[in-house]
């Protein structure tokens, strides 16, 4: 992950992350205030179920025309005219006769269409009766509709043991209550307990599922949340009624009873979209100003870390503390590469130093010897055989002196990178076996084995150089090897071919293997050489594309390795 996005995905979490408890809150409420818009449907409902029950106990001294009926029937009066007279001053009832104490109808007045629809009364069977007349209370029926109007039945029982039975209607009564709206769509019904809701003509009634409106009035939640018809959803409450089987509910469209929440929603949703756009970009903004500069002081750390002391950061991508940090990086870099370029002199005049004194060492010895055989020869004073002596002695210091100059130019050849192998079919064996003649005298001197067991084996390369490389290891092998032998061998795979010179000589760790290729480097200093031929035996086998190894233990000798791949045809 770049730093750009870990920067972008904190500052973003940041602003948005504390949104989490604020969005749970936010629905906590809207649940709260859903309950409190049902709470008031529920205390409507309760207030149209009180005044229901406040006219039924109204009721009461509207029946106290009883007393006057009580006396017609004492003196043997007829009280229809008292009826007819009770039924018009109370419109709302719809039906008044009197039962005898067995409960059968003695007389009757009431709308010619109600009277059709009742049939004689016979209430011999009602158990209800004889506890009526004991306790003299009024009774009143369950809830049901006759002629088209909701309506309510009761039984007053008289002093002479007669009962008086009247339907009363509700239906003015519920006109007023209708008229009374929540909203363009919320309505209060009257609702039996099977579900069934009464309206009028003139009321709107949607096609609520009775069933479902049952099992409403069946718990204990006055809240009615969810009602569905088959093209809305209502909500509401309900309360119950003094007339049993009777509830009063109160429903109103879903969408309309909670316009104001969703309102609030859809201004809440844009308000936290907009929170959430500009934190987005906000954090975008920030994590591009604060990822950019310290990309870029790290990728320049990094290109510093590499050796890229050149390196420079451009300040204006920079702001406040980065700036300053961005240029005080860029003089560290400056700094540290004027202090690089000193130390870099220091160290050439160290190894110019270091490579005279070891140059100047070796040319010294063979420039003095050769210095004092001429002492000797120009003095005339030494016999014939001693003058051949000193001469052979002159031509072998100035063959080292020679091939001391000779390394130290193939050096400079080797860092101008003027090493240009010019390969030809260079045959392995039969190089080996000169390199063997030339060396055998010196391997003999110190009774060493020096064989060659290469096969037929023929490769592309620079047959001067590749002389020279297996010269140099070979001649190393003779000089750190006291005892035993020096062998050159051969091989082949399909990809390169291997040269290798092992000896059982003195051998080396793994600490002096590290040095080894490096130039004026020599793992024992006591003995003669001057450091440069395994260094530029290295650089000649890599000019050829090749490599070259070396596997060694103290005291088991060496393997050194010359690998050169095999050309493509």
């Amino acid at each position: 992950m770049s730093l750009f996005s870990k920067l972008f995905k904190m500052f973003l979490a940041v602003v948005l992350v504390p949104m989490v408890p604020m969005v749970l809150l936010l629905a906590f409420y809207q649940v709260h205030l859903k309950n409190n818009i049902l709470e008031t449907h529920a205390n409507l409902a309760q207030m149209v179920s009180a005044s229901l029950n406040q006219h039924i106990e109204d009721l009461g001294w509207r029946l106290a025309f009883t007393q006057n009926i009580e006396t017609y029937l004492a003196q043997k009066k007829d009280p229809l005219p008292l009826l007819q007279e009770a039924l018009t001053a109370n419109p709302d009832f719809l039906m008044l006769a009197i039962l005898s104490p067995k409960g059968k109808e003695l007389y009757r007045v009431g709308e010619k269409q109600v009277l059709q629809q009742v049939p004689s009364l016979d209430l011999s069977d009602d158990a209800s009766l004889p506890m009526l007349a004991q306790n003299r209370q009024l009774s009143v029926s369950s809830f049901d509709v006759l002629a088209g109007r909701p309506i309510s039945e009761f039984i007053y029982p008289l002093p002479n043991g007669d009962f008086l039975y009247g339907i009363m209607s509700f239906f003015s009564f519920l006109a007023r209550l209708q008229e009374q709206r929540i909203g363009s769509t919320g309505f209060i019904y009257l609702v039996d307990q099977d579900g069934q809701v009464y309206t009028s003509e003139y009321q709107y009634k949607p096609d609520f599922d009775a069933q479902t409106l049952h099992n409403a009035f069946a718990g204990r939640n006055y809240l009615i949340k969810d009602i569905k018809t088959s093209k809305e959803t209502f909500v509401g409450a309900y309360a119950p009624t003094p007339i049993l089987g009777a509830y009063v509910a109160v429903l109103q469209l879903k969408s309309e009873a909670y316009r104001s929440i969703y309102y609030t929603n859809v201004i809440l949703a844009l308000f936290l979209l907009t929170i959430a756009t500009l934190s987005y970009f906000g954090a975008l903004t920030f994590a591009e100003q604060l990822g950019e500069p310290i990309g870029a002081l790290m990728h320049a750390a990094q290109e510093v870390s590499a050796g890229n002391l050149e390196q420079k950061i451009d300040e204006d991508i920079g702001w406040g503390e980065f700036k300053r940090l961005i240029a005080a990086f860029n003089k560290m870099t400056s700094d540290l590469q004027d202090y690089q370029e000193l130390q870099l002199q220091a160290q050439i005049s160290q190894m110019k130093e270091q490579v005279f004194r070891a140059v100047a060492h070796d040319l010294r010895a063979p420039l003095l010897g050769l210095q004092g055989y001429l002492h000797i020869l120009q003095s005339g004073k030494v016999s014939e055989e001693e003058k051949k002596q000193y001469l052979e002695l002159m031509s072998q210091a100035a063959r080292d002196l020679s091939a001391l100059l000779e390394d130290v130019l193939d050096v400079s050849r080797v860092e101008a990178g003027m090493l240009a192998p010019k390969k030809e079919e260079v045959d392995v064996a039969q190089l080996s076996r000169q390199i063997v003649e030339t060396l055998l005298p010196v391997a003999q001197q110190k009774n060493l084995l020096l064989e060659s067991s290469v096969s037929d084996i023929t490769v592309q390369a620079d047959p001067k150089l590749l002389r020279r490389v297996i010269t140099n290891l070979v001649s190393n092998a003779i000089k750190f090897t006291e005892k035993g032998f020096v062998r050159i061998d051969a091989n082949q795979n399909e990809k390169c071919y291997r040269i290798t010179v092992q000896d059982s000589g003195i051998g080396m760790s793994a600490q002096e293997i590290k040095g080894l290729f490096q130039k004026y480097h020599q793992v024992h200093s006591d003995k003669p050489g001057y450091g440069l031929g395994l260094f530029i035996s290295r650089q000649i086998a890599q000019a050829h594309g090749g490599t070259l190894d070396v596997a060694s233990r103290p005291g088991q000798g060496s393997i050194f390795t010359l690998t050169l791949p095999k050309e493509e045809k």
